[in-house]
């Protein structure tokens, strides 16, 4: 166990020195200062509709607008995590069997498995450092500017991190078999597969169309990245906003606790997939 956590340290501090985390950390700031900018002249001119409004109805307005502008920062920052996740794994695996350097840690006294659990430990650490920052910052520009806060936001948080793993988990086991591009194809594939499957059962759930939920059903069986972050968009919008599915990130058709779990479980088989796989390898 030693073993494993001195290689996730070292697999850490190797990640923060590349340069996809400075340029992932860097187009961070720039949406959160995009963001909060635009999150403030919006706000503001519905403030200044809301005072015009009745008492119930401008809070009412207030709260609404909020509750929709927080939930697109933290779509965006869904998607950065995914992406930080996909580069993150896509490459390690990969792009130490042919550069070579993994004959030299696997000549030593350390177990395939201990390489793959190592790497994998390191990256969730990072990538949970990153979705903490991303999201944070959102939050925080919203409480300062509004003292507003989503229903439910570290279960919500707790899903996009969960979905951001899902993806660095199946990036590292495609990376154990795969060159490191056609890795970064296959998982941004499989998500926009899934991201399409969820729209496709939204809409089928809307036109009462059983066929459409069924499909969105099985992609999700296939990838449920997009059914977590469908989960966490409910568990933070608004009570009203769930009765109406006036929001734009309103879900109608929501995913189970049990496809949670099942998100959950499939993670673990992919981290076994890959050690499986990288045990095998011919390196």
């Amino acid at each position: 166990m030693k073993k494993i956590w001195v290689l996730a340290r070292m697999t850490f501090q190797e990640a923060l020195r590349r340069k996809i985390i400075i340029t992932g950390l860097v187009l961070g700031v720039c949406f959160l200062l995009i963001f909060s900018i635009g999150f403030h002249l919006v706000i503001t001119n519905a403030y200044a509709s809301a005072a015009r409004s009745s008492q119930t109805l401008g809070r009412m307005i207030q709260g609404e607008g909020t509750n929709v502008l927080i939930q697109a920062g933290l779509y965006t920052v869904t998607f950065l995590a995914i992406a930080m996740g996909a580069l993150l794994g896509a490459d390690t695996l990969a792009g130490d069997i042919s550069s070579g350097i993994i004959q030299t840690v696997v000549t030593k006294p350390i177990r395939r498995s201990d390489v793959v659990l190592g790497k994998w430990l390191g990256f969730a650490g990072l990538l949970l450092l990153y979705t903490i920052l991303m999201a944070g910052g959102v939050l925080l520009s919203v409480w300062l500017q509004t003292a507003y806060t989503p229903p439910r936001f570290m279960l919500g948080f707790g899903l996009i991190y969960l979905e951001a793993l899902l993806i660095m988990t199946l990036a590292l086991a495609c990376s154990s078999l795969l060159p490191g591009l056609a890795t970064g194809g296959v998982v941004f594939g499989m998500w926009g597969l899934a991201f399409i499957g969820g729209w496709i059962e939204q809409f089928g759930s809307l036109m009462q169309y059983p066929a459409a939920v069924k499909v969105g059903i099985v992609t999700s069986l296939i990838i449920p990245s997009e059914a977590l972050w469908r989960r966490a968009s409910y568990e933070m919008q608004s009570p009203l906003s769930a009765a109406l599915g006036m929001s734009p990130f309103a879900t109608i058709s929501v995913p189970s606790t049990l496809m949670v779990v099942y998100a959950a479980v499939y993670v673990m088989l992919a981290l076994a997939a890959a050690i499986r796989i990288f045990s095998r390898r011919d390196l």
